[in-house]
């Protein structure tokens, strides 16, 4: 797929992301503070890689990927919540998130708090309102989403990050395999899971999706490093913080090989499902990524 085609249809499906994001939480009950924090933060703009992951796994395993709008954006709403969370200064204590300031500057702790706090149920309730799943669908994506992002998840993935310090390699990957890998595998396994797809197609896209998460953390340590204001967020906190990174183990080079390797391992798993190369371009694309 050359970068015009990938671009378009990309683009495309930000679109109606961008739209259903736009479309939640636009009452106006008199707790609306509480909205207008949520709204802050998923409206706070970001690549959409999950999301639009989810569309084009839905759309390869044969379903009209509108439909799998909400199941997508269910997703996004589960990550917004734990970039709120991230960022609080009990965790990473961050200023800047998408070069914006971070949830809990703009509306204090205690409200982004629990801005995360209500986004994560919000994220089961489009699922369970979706118009075009079936219940059999639903159950599978609230599986899938309870899966990558509890316990033994993303947030298994941040308790090593924050109270272990992992300081070896092995350490290392398993805190990327269950924190960034296991939400982006997520979000490709929900697009079979909506869409109703087979085992095989389920398979094929959590392992794309655990390379591609593996080679996007690679290179996000590099950008700590290397990456300019584009980037969205301080370059350096990771070395501020004491934490340790591919970088600082592998370095910048092997952590290009590393990139390399992994993208290249994500390709090849959805080789037969990947019919106009668009996972094949989006892959390639965040090789070379800069924010």
């Amino acid at each position: 797929m050359d970068q015009v085609a990938f671009n378009t249809r990309y683009q495309t499906y930000l679109t109606a992301i961008e739209s259903y994001l736009q479309s939640l939480f636009m009452e106006q009950p008199h707790w609306v503070d509480l909205y207008e924090s949520m709204r802050y933060s998923i409206l706070a703009g970001g690549k959409r890689i999950r999301p639009v992951l989810t569309l084009e796994f839905a759309h390869l395993s044969g379903m009209d990927w509108h439909d799998a709008v909400p199941v997508a954006c269910a997703l996004e709403l589960v990550h917004t919540y734990s970039l709120i969370h991230d960022d609080l200064p009990c965790m990473d204590d961050d200023d800047l998130r998408r070069g914006k300031p971070t949830n809990h500057k703009v509306y204090g702790e205690t409200l982004a708090v629990l801005a995360g706090d209500a986004l994560q149920p919000e994220a089961y309730r489009l699922i369970l309102t979706a118009p075009k799943l079936t219940a059999e669908q639903k159950v599978h994506c609230a599986q899938i989403l309870s899966k990558v992002s509890g316990a033994d998840g993303m947030v298994a993935g941040q308790v090593i990050d924050t109270l272990h310090a992992p300081r070896t390699q092995e350490a290392l990957a398993e805190v990327h395999h269950l924190k960034t890998g296991a939400m982006i595998a997520g979000a490709c396994m929900l697009g079979v899971a909506a869409a109703g797809g087979s085992e095989k197609a389920l398979l094929a896209a959590e392992e794309y999706g655990y390379q591609l998460g593996l080679a996007f953390q690679v290179r996000d340590d590099m950008l700590d490093v290397i990456g300019t204001e584009e980037f969205g967020k301080p370059i350096g906190s990771d070395q501020e913080e004491g934490k340790v990174t591919y970088v600082d183990l592998l370095g910048l080079n092997g952590c290009e090989t590393m990139v390399r390797k992994t993208t290249d391992a994500a390709v090849q798993a959805v080789s037969t499902y990947d019919t106009d190369s668009f996972l094949t371009a989006l892959a390639e694309n965040l090789v070379h990524r800069s924010k």
